[in-house]
Protein backbone atom coordinates (compact mmCIF):
# COMPACT_ATOMS: atom_id res chain seq x y z
CA UNK A 1 0.00 0.00 0.00
CA UNK A 2 1.05 3.17 -1.12
CA UNK A 3 1.70 6.22 1.63
CA UNK A 4 -1.03 8.09 0.54
CA UNK A 5 -3.38 5.46 0.74
CA UNK A 6 -2.45 4.79 4.03
CA UNK A 7 -2.96 8.14 5.79
CA UNK A 8 -6.50 7.93 4.00
CA UNK A 9 -7.31 4.80 5.66
CA UNK A 10 -6.30 6.38 8.61
CA UNK A 11 -8.37 9.94 8.34
CA UNK A 12 -11.69 7.57 7.20
CA UNK A 13 -11.11 5.46 10.69
CA UNK A 14 -10.61 8.28 12.37
CA UNK A 15 -13.27 10.35 10.85
CA UNK A 16 -15.87 7.95 10.17
CA UNK A 17 -19.42 7.56 12.22
CA UNK A 18 -19.74 4.45 13.83
CA UNK A 19 -22.46 2.51 12.84
CA UNK A 20 -25.01 2.10 15.64
CA UNK A 21 -25.42 -1.80 14.61
CA UNK A 22 -28.01 -2.82 17.29
CA UNK A 23 -30.21 -0.28 16.53
CA UNK A 24 -29.81 -0.89 12.54
CA UNK A 25 -30.67 -4.96 13.09
CA UNK A 26 -34.00 -3.96 15.13
CA UNK A 27 -34.72 -1.43 12.44
CA UNK A 28 -34.15 -3.83 9.61
CA UNK A 29 -35.89 -6.83 11.69
CA UNK A 30 -38.93 -4.64 11.98
CA UNK A 31 -39.59 -3.11 9.09
CA UNK A 32 -38.43 -6.48 7.32
CA UNK A 33 -40.83 -8.49 9.34
CA UNK A 34 -43.46 -5.85 8.41
CA UNK A 35 -43.18 -6.30 4.71
CA UNK A 36 -43.56 -10.32 5.30
CA UNK A 37 -46.33 -9.46 7.68
CA UNK A 38 -48.36 -7.29 4.85
CA UNK A 39 -47.40 -10.32 2.30
CA UNK A 40 -48.90 -13.11 4.70
CA UNK A 41 -52.24 -10.77 4.95
CA UNK A 42 -52.72 -10.65 1.45
CA UNK A 43 -52.17 -14.42 1.36
CA UNK A 44 -54.36 -15.22 3.71
CA UNK A 45 -57.16 -12.12 1.91
CA UNK A 46 -56.40 -14.42 -1.92
CA UNK A 47 -57.45 -17.50 0.32
CA UNK A 48 -60.40 -15.91 1.93
CA UNK A 49 -61.63 -14.75 -1.48
CA UNK A 50 -61.21 -18.13 -2.58
CA UNK A 51 -58.00 -18.23 -5.19
CA UNK A 52 -55.62 -21.41 -5.46
CA UNK A 53 -52.44 -22.04 -4.33
CA UNK A 54 -51.02 -21.93 -7.58
CA UNK A 55 -52.83 -18.06 -7.83
CA UNK A 56 -51.81 -17.05 -4.55
CA UNK A 57 -48.42 -18.05 -4.58
CA UNK A 58 -48.24 -15.58 -7.99
CA UNK A 59 -50.01 -13.01 -6.43
CA UNK A 60 -48.45 -12.52 -3.45
CA UNK A 61 -45.06 -11.22 -4.49
CA UNK A 62 -46.49 -9.27 -7.60
CA UNK A 63 -48.55 -7.18 -5.41
CA UNK A 64 -45.45 -6.60 -3.07
CA UNK A 65 -43.60 -5.95 -6.07
CA UNK A 66 -46.31 -3.93 -7.44
CA UNK A 67 -46.72 -1.82 -4.06
CA UNK A 68 -43.31 -1.38 -3.62
CA UNK A 69 -43.23 0.30 -7.42
CA UNK A 70 -45.90 2.61 -6.56
CA UNK A 71 -44.14 3.58 -3.47
CA UNK A 72 -40.86 4.14 -4.84
CA UNK A 73 -42.69 6.38 -7.19
CA UNK A 74 -44.14 8.54 -5.01
CA UNK A 75 -40.75 8.95 -3.28
CA UNK A 76 -42.20 7.24 -0.13
CA UNK A 77 -40.09 3.81 -0.47
CA UNK A 78 -36.97 5.96 0.00
CA UNK A 79 -37.54 7.40 3.20
CA UNK A 80 -38.91 3.33 4.45
CA UNK A 81 -35.36 2.64 3.31
CA UNK A 82 -33.11 4.96 4.39
CA UNK A 83 -35.20 4.05 7.91
CA UNK A 84 -34.98 0.72 7.26
CA UNK A 85 -31.76 -0.15 5.77
CA UNK A 86 -31.37 -3.86 4.61
CA UNK A 87 -34.71 -4.77 6.07
CA UNK A 88 -36.14 -3.45 2.56
CA UNK A 89 -33.52 -5.08 0.07
CA UNK A 90 -33.72 -8.10 1.60
CA UNK A 91 -37.60 -9.42 0.67
CA UNK A 92 -38.50 -9.41 -2.67
CA UNK A 93 -38.99 -4.86 -2.38
CA UNK A 94 -35.43 -4.54 -3.23
CA UNK A 95 -36.24 -5.89 -6.52
CA UNK A 96 -38.77 -3.69 -7.03
CA UNK A 97 -37.20 -0.67 -6.04
CA UNK A 98 -34.04 -1.56 -7.95
CA UNK A 99 -36.01 -1.64 -10.94
CA UNK A 100 -38.39 1.28 -10.81
CA UNK A 101 -35.52 3.76 -9.38
CA UNK A 102 -33.70 4.11 -11.86
CA UNK A 103 -36.40 4.16 -14.38
CA UNK A 104 -37.94 7.14 -12.21
CA UNK A 105 -34.59 9.08 -12.68
CA UNK A 106 -34.47 9.01 -16.37
CA UNK A 107 -38.55 9.96 -17.18
CA UNK A 108 -37.40 13.11 -18.42
CA UNK A 109 -36.22 11.49 -21.35
CA UNK A 110 -39.22 9.89 -22.46
CA UNK A 111 -40.31 6.60 -22.10
CA UNK A 112 -38.70 4.50 -24.44
CA UNK A 113 -34.96 6.01 -24.27
CA UNK A 114 -35.55 6.84 -20.36
CA UNK A 115 -37.85 4.35 -18.16
CA UNK A 116 -37.62 1.82 -20.76
CA UNK A 117 -33.97 1.98 -20.99
CA UNK A 118 -32.93 2.11 -17.24
CA UNK A 119 -35.91 -0.04 -16.18
CA UNK A 120 -33.62 -2.66 -16.39
CA UNK A 121 -30.35 -1.23 -15.69
CA UNK A 122 -30.05 -2.89 -11.93
CA UNK A 123 -32.03 -5.81 -12.02
CA UNK A 124 -31.39 -7.11 -15.78
CA UNK A 125 -28.13 -8.52 -14.88
CA UNK A 126 -29.87 -10.26 -12.11
CA UNK A 127 -32.49 -11.46 -14.23
CA UNK A 128 -29.56 -12.71 -16.57
CA UNK A 129 -27.46 -14.60 -14.35
CA UNK A 130 -30.79 -15.98 -12.60
CA UNK A 131 -32.05 -17.36 -15.58
CA UNK A 132 -28.27 -19.04 -16.38
CA UNK A 133 -28.58 -20.75 -13.14
CA UNK A 134 -31.78 -21.84 -13.50
CA UNK A 135 -30.70 -23.92 -17.02
CA UNK A 136 -27.47 -25.15 -15.52
CA UNK A 137 -29.29 -26.67 -12.28
CA UNK A 138 -32.15 -27.93 -14.61
CA UNK A 139 -29.34 -29.66 -16.14
CA UNK A 140 -26.79 -31.03 -13.97
CA UNK A 141 -30.62 -32.29 -12.58
CA UNK A 142 -31.47 -33.47 -15.34
CA UNK A 143 -27.88 -35.53 -15.59
CA UNK A 144 -27.98 -36.62 -12.41
CA UNK A 145 -31.59 -38.28 -12.73
CA UNK A 146 -29.45 -40.28 -15.89
CA UNK A 147 -28.05 -42.63 -13.07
Amino acid sequence: MSVQKTAYLKYIEKNAKKSPIIVDSIKAFLVGGSICLIGQVLRNLYFVIGLSEDTVKALVPSSIVLITAIFTAIGVFDRIARFAGAGTLLPVTGFANAMVSPAMDARSEGYVMGVGNKLFTVCGPVIAYSVLASILYGAILFIVSLF
